[in-house]
């Protein structure tokens, strides 16, 4: 396949081809110049370098009185790819919820090993329901072993700065070491279950999804998305929070 499909593959192709290999070709010239070695008329040529510039591979600019193009390093490319690429992960989440919703059927997505668990842990940073709220039970003596207290803390940070809140019960006989508190600033209300309720799974609940992360034995992450499954969970979650010993903010 030659470098014409190629770059086709990406959304370069025809005039939109002719006049970037010109433009990397001659570095710095005026844009007839560069529509004449594309062989492109000139006046098609300035719409197909406006979006060229727009996809950042080239710089339309005035020298000398003459209207130029300036391409950049084809490496642009590689950032261009992989802040789609980015942007596509970030979206996917939204996007499968309404194609699921839309079949009308569960989803369950199975995540194995400890990458698995992270997958699903910053999964729940996906929500797009507002107000933003995350309703988690929380084993603290697993989630200390994995993903462990250094993740952990990224994904406090990345929470916070998703301006997302977390309404987490947890049970006081697991706690092994006083950590995350009630806390304005980590957004974080904490309340201990009642003490005969032993929670022994980490489970968090967002949008129509609910996560399930297992402990370090079983190893994997678990999300079920449905919009009755997370209704019911929401509901649960709710009548243990009534119950549940308020704590004092850090």
């Amino acid at each position: 396949m030659d470098i014409a499909n190629k770059l086709a593959k990406i959304g370069i192709s025809g005039v939109l081809y002719k006049l970037y290999a010109a433009a990397i070709e001659l570095g710095v010239a005026p844009i007839s110049t560069v529509a004449a070695r594309a062989g492109v008329v000139r006046t098609s040529a300035y719409n197909a370098l406006g979006r060229l510039e727009q996809e950042g591979l080239v710089t339309l600019e005035t020298r000398d009185g003459q209207r130029c193009v300036i391409a950049h390093d084809p490496t642009v490319l590689l950032e261009r790819v992989e802040g789609r690429r980015q942007m596509l992960n970030e979206l996917m989440p939204q996007l499968r919820s309404m194609y699921n919703r839309a079949l009308g059927k569960p989803q369950i997505r199975f995540y194995e090993g400890e990458q698995g668990i992270l997958t699903a842990l910053w999964d729940t940073l996906t929500i797009t329901s507002e107000p933003k709220v995350l309703r988690g039970i929380l084993s603290m003596d697993e989630l200390m072993q994995t993903p462990g207290m250094a993740e952990m803390d990224r994904f406090i940070e990345g929470r916070v700065k998703k301006n997302i809140w977390l309404n987490v019960i947890r049970s006081e006989q697991k706690d092994t070491e006083p950590t995350w508190p009630s806390t304005t600033s980590q957004l974080r209300e904490l309340r201990y279950a009642p003490p005969d309720m032993l929670l022994s799974m980490t489970t968090f609940i967002y949008d129509h999804r609910v996560c399930f992360i297992s402990s370090r034995k079983e190893n994997y992450g678990l999300i079920i998305e449905s919009e009755e499954f997370a209704t019911l969970q929401t509901v649960m979650f709710e009548g243990i929070w009534k119950l549940s010993r308020r704590t004092s903010g850090a």
